[in-house]
């Protein structure tokens, strides 16, 4: 059992190493493309866009068929959109393709891994596996920045993503070994493939999933936008110390991968639905001021980033484990399937609005970060409606 968890977690982490290779080299692709901000925001929110129509099929399936087998295509998949980034790239309208592609092989990893880990664990330590494997999405997001930042920078950004699709195929290698197929349990009522009626049916899941719209919104409009956000504050004040944007972003990622895993154990001991609405509503009022921080020195800022990313991250793994929880045997991946689709509806959203906000507003970070703010805070309306 252990080591099927370490097996999903370690693929996650290698599949996602391509996910932020674009806002971490954002700058230069800035610059060689002559791109606006809401280009930009198209670019990075595609992922999520694509992501959210794809996961609705792929994970839906998960409970008809193993999961690992949707999952050994997601990586092949991701393994070939990095690989035609890295030779086909050449503006916009390429790289809007290729990255669209990339988020649809996410929907076949991400929580199609969280299926089969479920489907292969059980017990009361299974809502700590859940959080392992949810936290590692914040360990691939840091590694992603970290490598694809360090390569693009000495080799260039082709190189990067080229090195990400050495990284995707691994974890197909590293499922088709470590994991033996297992029959996937059918629901007690026969529905249609594609009926979510059930789930939207379940109002506690329900709750969970529009928080995890706005955690989304909130999570990926931050993270597509840090690297830019610091680069700005940098440059304002030459030869400030700390990091660089790419190494804070990294750090970011890493603290709010421990928040993530902090916060689930904490939801195991407290009330999992109040735990989420006080994490929700502190990093939500944070969003409110972090972009009006900017003119502090660089040094502050980037603490600032450090903290904001661990209250955003707090609630991740504790509102996906609870959607789990509360699913109906045999529709675990439908649920998970309608807590993906609408929850990162919101993050394909949450960064094209910050590009068309700082275009709209000449640049105002102030206002682009606060938008995420003002949408965080409806996550804990939802949980608090939907009991």
């Amino acid at each position: 059992m252990r080591g099927a968890v370490f097996a999903l977690c370690a693929a996650e982490v290698l599949t996602m190493i391509g996910v932020f290779a674009f806002p971490t080299l954002l700058p230069a692709f800035t610059a060689q493309w002559s791109l606006s901000a809401t280009e930009a925001g198209w670019i990075s929110g595609v992922t999520f866009a694509a992501y959210a129509v794809a996961v609705a099929v792929l994970t839906a399936v998960t409970d008809r068929v193993d999961a690992r087998l949707i999952h050994l295509g997601g990586a092949a998949t991701a393994a070939l959109s990095c690989a035609g980034f890295a030779l086909l790239a050449e503006g916009f309208w390429s790289a809007l393709a290729l990255r669209g592609l990339g988020g649809a092989a996410l929907a076949g990893t991400y929580m199609p891994g969280l299926k089969a880990l479920v489907d292969r664990t059980q017990g009361p330590r299974q809502p700590r596996w859940i959080s392992f494997y949810t936290a590692s999405f914040s360990l691939g997001t840091s590694l992603s920045f970290l490598v694809t930042g360090w390569v693009g920078e000495a080799f260039g950004w082709r190189a990067a993503y080229g090195l990400s699709a050495i990284a995707a195929l691994a974890a197909v290698a590293l499922v088709a070994m470590a994991l033996k197929p297992v029959p996937p349990q059918p629901p007690q009522v026969a529905t249609p493939l594609l009926d979510f009626r059930p789930v939207l049916r379940n109002r506690p899941a329900m709750g969970y999933v529009l928080a995890y719209c706005a955690h989304t919104w909130e999570l990926f409009g931050f993270r597509n936008w840090v690297v830019a956000f610091l680069a700005v504050v940098l440059a304002q004040q030459p030869g400030a110390a700390g990091p660089t944007p790419a190494a804070a972003a990294t750090l970011g990622a890493l603290v709010a991968m421990a928040a993530s895993i902090g916060g689930a154990d904490l939801a195991q001991r407290f009330d999992r639905r109040r735990l989420c609405m006080v994490a929700t509503t502190l990093s939500g009022l944070m969003a409110l001021g972090l972009g009006f921080a900017g003119g502090l020195p660089y040094g502050w800022v980037v603490v600032a980033t450090l903290v904001y990313s661990a209250l955003i991250q707090l609630d991740s793994a504790a509102l996906t484990t609870g959607a789990v929880l509360v699913a109906e045997p045999g529709r675990r991946g439908a649920t998970i399937a309608v807590h993906s689709l609408i929850g990162f509806g919101g993050g394909f959203i949450g960064p094209l609005a910050v590009g068309a906000l700082l275009d709209a507003t000449g640049g105002s970070w102030g206002i682009a970060f606060a938008s995420l703010g003002v949408v965080a805070l409806l996550g804990p309306l939802a949980l608090r409606l939907l009991r």
